[in-house]
């Protein structure tokens, strides 16, 4: 029989070592190795019962009275355990591949029944579970978490890779429902096929859908539609009980409320319905440049509150004389067929310096996929796989200014590397999720520090300088956003940014993982 045509459970790519079972006397998985040729049976045979009682393959020591005893055999999957090392090594860090906290085992699943099953098993044993969203183009050398300091990582327990979970179920007018591992890049194909588009894109297309709509999910429509997570409609969740449950705003909606945006801590996505919106043919991008940070502010939330973009963004940059910053916005209208918006209409009335300004007409495909190049240049050049200090704020716009330009005398070119720093603003009325905490004014910034390191550089001094800035956001009546590499982060931190709702945040968790497993690496102390 050929690789191939194996059912699914008992093929394993190279010589995987497959979990049978879980030592409760030594807290360690036993493991057993497998042919990827072998039979059907293979599996099972290789953790058979004979094993476990002599102790061969079980990891059961000598202080359990037998080695059938330490050993709780793992419940059928229909996908697969493993626990070779290259698999937990790669899955012990991530995107910002400053710290590493290796499982004791991957689960690939064949079905969102895996992830319930291996849950359930789990709380019984007390084994942290995290899910993995494995983000990346498709390019198996490159598929990695994207968090940036640990937060999908599960020292000891269990990795759950979302991309076992990847079927698109179907796509009608105003909706998709899509497993969680599905990308935001597959999800817009498919959905362009049909004329339609998720509302709001995260930049980078390539990260899974259950792992933004865990932190929330930003991108350049979020004046418009919040967070990705406040256009989803429903949510099959597989709770820290190993309960699969669905949730919407009008069933089990404080589950519907506390995973979305919440960091996994109150149970793992494996499904969810989106709105959908129709999509527009082409793509007209503005770029619009400021010296002066007052008139950029002034502007930004004045294009803002009139609706004029689309889409809106910014960064700032060095000036070209590298004597300080510069600050652009990035503004996009749609529209179909040859109906191009008025150019002079759009930037009158602004404060930008208008001999910079420039015109990029592309397809709406195009712009979306914009950043793909982006990391193309950051592969090529071996930054992609550096050390990565990101850092993403919510400011209040009363303390913006003053935040900026205590930030920016305090950063340096070193600091961004080759990479960037996007401040936009954004109206606080259209986060409606309560997990997506944000500063208590009409509008807010986003500061977000997206550097790319050059190597050498000190990203001790670096995570240093993410908690000073942090500290003075807060300071400020500024929050954070969840996948930030923020150290010493303490539980005082957390009551403070959760705020009126610290007491939602402690409920979920004793409701929904009362056995404290899920997503430890969030350090989100309840």
């Amino acid at each position: 029989m050929s690789k191939s045509a194996l059912p699914r459970r008992s093929v394993i790519v190279g010589a995987a070592a497959t979990v049978v079972g879980w030592n409760m006397v030594g807290r360690s998985w036993a493991v057993g190795t497998t042919d990827p040729e072998a039979s059907p049976g293979a599996e099972a045979a290789a953790g058979s019962t004979a094993d476990a009682a002599s102790g061969a393959n079980s990891g059961a020591t000598s202080d359990s009275a037998s080695g059938a005893d330490a050993l709780a055999r793992v419940p059928h999957l229909d996908g697969t355990l493993v626990a070779d090392s290259a698999t937990l090594t790669r899955f012990g860090g991530d995107f910002g591949h400053l710290v590493t906290a290796a499982p004791r085992a991957v689960l690939r699943p064949g079905s969102v029944r895996d992830v319930a099953t291996l849950v359930g098993f789990a709380r019984r044993h007390r084994i942290p579970v995290a899910m993995n969203g494995q983000s990346g183009t498709g390019d198996a050398a490159e598929l990695e978490s994207h968090s940036s300091y640990g937060q999908a990582g599960v020292r000891g327990g269990v990795a759950i890779d979302s991309r076992g979970l990847d079927r698109i179920i179907r796509i009608t007018p105003g909706r998709a429902v899509v497993e969680a591992g599905v990308t935001w890049a597959q999800l817009t194909d498919a959905a362009l096929a049909k004329g339609w588009m998720p509302p709001n894109l995260t930049d980078y297309l390539h990260l899974s859908v259950g792992g933004t709509l865990s932190v929330g999910g930003i991108g350049g429509g979020v004046q418009r539609y919040g967070f990705q997570v406040d256009t989803v409609e429903s949510v099959d969740v597989v709770t820290g009980t190993g309960e699969l449950v669905t949730a919407s705003a009008s069933a089990n909606r404080e589950l519907f409320e506390a995973v979305l945006g919440g960091g996994g801590q109150a149970g793992l996505i494996v499904r969810a319905t989106l709105r959908l919106v129709r999509a527009r043919e082409r793509a007209l991008v503005l770029n619009l440049f400021y010296d002066d940070l007052g008139a950029y502010l002034a502007d930004q939330k004045k294009v803002m509150l009139e609706r004029r973009f689309d889409l809106q963004v910014g960064d700032v940059s060095r000036n070209a004389a590298g004597t300080g910053w510069r600050y652009k916005v990035e503004g996009v209208v749609h529209y179909d067929g040859t109906a191009a918006p008025d150019r002079a209409k759009l930037v009158r009335g602004l404060r930008c310096v208008a001999a910079d300004t420039t015109f990029t007409d592309q397809t709406a495909r195009e712009y979306a996929y914009r950043v793909d190049a982006f990391a193309g240049f950051l592969k090529g050049a071996g930054l992609w796989s550096q050390p990565k200090p990101w850092m993403s704020l919510f400011l209040p716009a009363s303390a913006t200014e003053t935040f900026m330009r205590e930030a920016t005398a305090l950063l340096t070119p070193e600091d961004l590397g080759a990479g960037l720093l996007l401040f936009y603003p954004f109206r606080t009325d259209v986060f409606t999720r309560p997990m997506t905490v944000m500063p208590d004014e009409p509008v807010g910034f986003h500061f977000d520090l997206l550097s790319f390191p050059f190597p050498g550089a000190d990203h001790a001094a670096a995570l240093r300088r993410n908690r000073r800035l942090y500290d003075r956001a807060v300071q400020l009546g500024g929050k954070r956003y969840l996948i930030g590499a923020i150290p010493d982060v303490t539980h005082a931190d957390w009551r403070r940014h959760y705020g009126s709702r610290w007491g939602r945040v402690v409920a979920a968790k004793r409701r929904f993982d009362p056995a404290g497993i899920l997503t430890p690496g969030q350090g989100i102390h309840s």
